[in-house]
């Protein structure tokens, strides 16, 4: 069977750097200046709606012409060596089953809430107020806005809510993301995974770094209440996570259909070749 002429091939973009340069540009900022996070939000905003609309609703793709090549194979060699003494283990495919990007939403917004639930408690229990946490989560943004006394910081400020919600939002979402990712890997064990090992893993690098990301923060944070709010997040997000249903990954597949090159002919199926067997 001869091949085609041309195939389509996704178009190439830019705006994934944009996005990663803007998400870059927030943390840098957090160190530097604010405008510096600003100027990364618009980027990070501008990067993922060009990148969506670059997919959604319908993906953009160019047509590529097929070079045929002869690709000629030679080996001195007549058999397969093998090692001694080692049997022949079958190749495994792992994971089969991923969740998929909407569970990884819908845990992360899970996650956050907790979180938030767990952090206003806090801020109630301690006397500090309510939005103690809010305040401290972007003190390293506005340290003059946030106050020197605790009372300062406790307050309500529109300037501080208006920013937090949305940084908050966006920081449940990514790791919710992750843990679509992730939670696969280790299917048995998940709330172990998710609840209990990263949220410590991640208290311990905030604890090494807070100090210089965010100084206000490093000075007034609780960190029993912290690492909870992390083991809080943690074992929301799994929950919600792994009541998913999963779906099938694209791993048994040729390599043409996982890379995206719809060449129907080019490859038969793995299935197909078992059923041909």
């Amino acid at each position: 069977m001869q091949p085609p002429e041309n195939i389509e091939m996704p178009a190439p973009t830019a705006w994934p750097l944009v996005l990663a340069f803007g998400i870059t540009l927030i943390a840098a900022g957090m160190v530097t200046s604010a405008s510096v996070s600003i100027l990364g939000a618009i980027l990070t905003i501008a990067g993922a709606v060009g990148w969506f609309r670059q997919v959604l609703p319908v993906e953009s793709h160019e047509v590529i012409p097929v070079v045929q090549q002869e690709v000629v194979i030679e080996t001195s060699r007549e058999t397969v060596e093998r090692i001694a003494g080692l049997q022949e283990i079958p190749r495994a495919w792992l994971p089969l089953e991923t969740y998929p990007i909407s569970a990884g939403v819908k845990g992360g917004l899970a996650g956050g809430a907790a979180m938030a639930v767990l952090a206003a408690g806090y801020g109630l229990l301690s006397g500090n107020g309510i939005w103690y946490p809010m305040n401290l989560l972007v003190a390293g943004l506005l340290p003059p806005a946030a106050g020197d006394s605790a009372i300062q910081i406790g307050a309500f400020h529109l300037q501080q809510f208006l920013i937090a919600v949305p940084l908050h939002l966006m920081i449940s979402l990514l790791v919710g993301l992750l843990y679509g990712v992730m939670l696969p890997i280790a299917p048995k064990r998940p709330i172990v995974l998710g609840g209990v090992v990263v949220p410590l893993l991640w208290s311990f690098l905030i604890h090494g770094s807070l100090g210089i990301i965010n100084p206000v923060m490093n000075q007034r944070i609780n960190w029993l209440w912290f690492v909870l709010s992390q083991i809080g997040f943690g074992v929301a997000a799994g929950l919600v996570v792994v009541r998913q249903e999963r779906i099938h990954t694209q791993q048994p597949r040729p390599l043409a259909l996982r890379m995206g090159i719809e060449a129907p002919g080019l490859m038969k199926d793995r299935h197909d070749e078992h059923r041909g067997s």
